[in-house]
């Protein structure tokens, strides 16, 4: 079994931030051919939710969504990689700062497509808030 050392950023990011990619296909776009609003906002929204829950470690609910800039349309066929990071803790809640970057695979060409910023809410079992450790609490060892 391979174990990556400590210091390994691929495989021992902080709790609190989070990258993944999507690939864009037809089914995702308007009847422009391009990145329909309400999808991205969807990604948007499940990058914000898995950086939250990966800082706090409970569950989590969006309360709020502020100011989404679309910068540039996402073309079927781009891909698309999203970046999340916590860059606020309160009491119950934080908020995550989303940026998206669209990616030309065939040039490699990159440019930011959209930015937002989502506020995140700790809950307990029943939906009410709870507090949160400010520090993010690291994942647990197999």
């Amino acid at each position: 079994m391979h174990t990556a050392p400590k210091h390994d950023p691929l495989i021992n990011a902080p709790p609190g931030d989070t990258r993944f990619v999507e690939m864009i296909f037809p089914e995702q776009a308007n009847h422009y051919g391009t990145l329909f609003g309400g999808t991205a906002l969807s990604l948007m929204g499940k990058a914000a939710f898995v950086a939250a829950s990966r800082h706090a470690r409970c569950a989590v609910v969006m309360a709020a969504s502020d100011k989404v800039e679309f910068h540039t349309p996402v073309a079927v066929g781009q891909l698309v990689e999203l970046a999340a990071q916590v860059i606020r803790v309160g009491r119950t809640s934080m908020t995550v700062d989303v940026a998206v970057i669209v990616e030309t695979l065939t040039t490699g060409e990159r440019r930011p497509a959209m930015r937002g910023q989502f506020e995140m809410v700790a809950v307990d079992a029943g939906g009410g808030p709870v507090p949160i450790d400010p520090q993010p609490r690291s994942p647990q060892k197999a």
